[in-house]
């Protein structure tokens, strides 16, 4: 039997929602509010979405995200869009580990490396595109850009299809401008099928290209859909086309909407505090402690898990069936593992933040994602380093389980 709002203490009971649009219109108050939050303890019932636990403190989020025989990964999501499973986040262990293992290719140290000049050429791209203009709205220009080019660069997939990325990632995640939430539902559904429409395509042409012996051995799609994976009865198998598209779709959400949102906060958190921000100007050899320390001043991200039995944990007892929702930005801001946790400090250390979650399911892109923040990180202060916030269009954050921006407007000084 699950946990129903009658059998708790009433003073555990709060109407927070992950998705509510008042979280961060006019302002952003995720912090805030999730700070009241852990005010009243560990674990609180919220009533939003048939009801589930909120996990605020460090200690509980990282027992829960290690304990997946206890804590199964399925559903993630309270909205689940995609109308099934993403792979492999939604798979618990032992299947969990045969697919993840299908994407190392993708995340191979060699790739990897090969990757940081690309990373550093599409930068330098972007900021010349909008450098001498003294002013750019973040998130079109740079932000959505440089993940969605690096993703494309990942799979080996064509740059022109970028636009079609951008259109429908921002659906499939926040619904069309001016949805009622019924239509944003109907929205994130249909851009979730379009997606997967167009891998199906993909994975098509590559099969035809591996059997008649045309495929790159650099094509890492190719590789992927060549993997085979032991299924949940043993069986060794080759991955299904709808697996396929599944984990392409997960990949693509996973890779672009985190990393452009890491991208903005760190450019709003180090505008709103100029030392911090003089400190890394003052010695970049600091920058890479920096993109640890935004990763954890602001982690984004709220992850889903499903009790699998009952469980005693934060002092309250969990059901089995009881949904609950970690609040990473919570924890990494727990003053019980950090040292005045409310205060950006760019050179912090030690910093075991949970921005990229934590065991079996922690994120396999966390190496990429680190490079695309720390060489943007470099580039962007040595180009426009005296960025600030345009006061006449301040930023617009959307809220959800992973908390993005609508927009994000600078100022700075014009090259030349």
């Amino acid at each position: 039997m699950t946990t129903t709002q009658a059998d708790l203490d009433p003073s555990l009971v709060v109407d927070f929602d992950v998705y509510d649009p008042d979280l961060t219109m006019p302002v952003d108050r995720m912090q805030e509010t999730t700070a009241a939050l852990a005010g009243i303890g560990p674990l609180v019932w919220s009533t939003a979405h048939g009801g589930h636990w909120l996990v605020t403190s460090y200690e509980h989020v990282h027992a829960i995200l290690r304990d997946p025989a206890t804590f199964s990964s399925f559903p993630t999501n309270l909205v689940n869009a995609s109308q099934g499973k993403l792979l492999p986040i939604d798979l618990d262990p032992p299947e969990h580990t045969s697919f993840r293992r299908a994407l190392q290719p993708l995340f191979s140290p060699n790739r990897m490396k090969a990757l940081q000049s690309r990373i550093r050429e599409t930068v330098r791209e972007l900021l010349s595109s909008f450098e001498a203009d003294g002013r750019v709205e973040f998130v079109e220009r740079f932000a959505h850009e440089l993940p969605t080019r690096m993703f494309l660069a990942l799979m080996g997939w064509p740059l022109a299809e970028a636009p079609r990325f951008t259109a429908a990632t921002e659906i499939a995640l926040n619904g069309k401008p001016g949805d009622t939430p019924e239509q944003a539902v109907e929205s994130r559904t249909e851009a979730v099928f379009g997606m997967f429409g167009y891998f199906m395509q993909v994975i098509g042409e590559r099969r035809a290209a591996v059997e008649a012996g045309e495929a790159s051995t650099e094509d890492v799609t190719a590789a992927i859909i060549g993997t085979e994976i032991t299924d949940a009865d043993g069986v060794l198998r080759p991955l299904t086309d709808d697996e396929l598209a599944r984990m392409f779709f997960l990949l693509l959400m996973a890779g672009l909407h985190t990393t452009k949102g890491s991208l903005c906060w760190m450019m709003l958190h180090l505008a709103q505090n100029p030392d911090e921000r003089a400190r890394i100007l003052a010695n970049p050899d600091a920058i890479p402690a920096a993109v640890e320390e935004i990763l954890r001043y602001e982690a984004a991200i709220s992850m889903g898990r499903r009790a699998l039995r009952d469980v005693e944990i934060g002092g309250v007892t969990v059901r089995e069936g009881d949904q609950l929702l970690m609040l990473l930005c919570s924890a990494n801001r727990d003053s019980a593992e950090f040292v005045d946790p409310d205060r950006l400090d760019v050179e912090r250390t030690p910093n075991r933040h949970l921005a990229f979650g934590s065991g079996p399911h922690r994120c396999i892109g966390s190496h990429l994602a680190r490079q695309m923040l720390t060489i943007a990180c470099e580039e962007l202060h040595d180009r426009i380093p005296d960025y600030r916030l345009d006061p006449e269009d301040p930023p617009v954050v959307l809220p959800s389980q992973v908390r993005g921006f609508a927009r994000m407007s600078l100022l700075f000084t014009p090259v030349g």
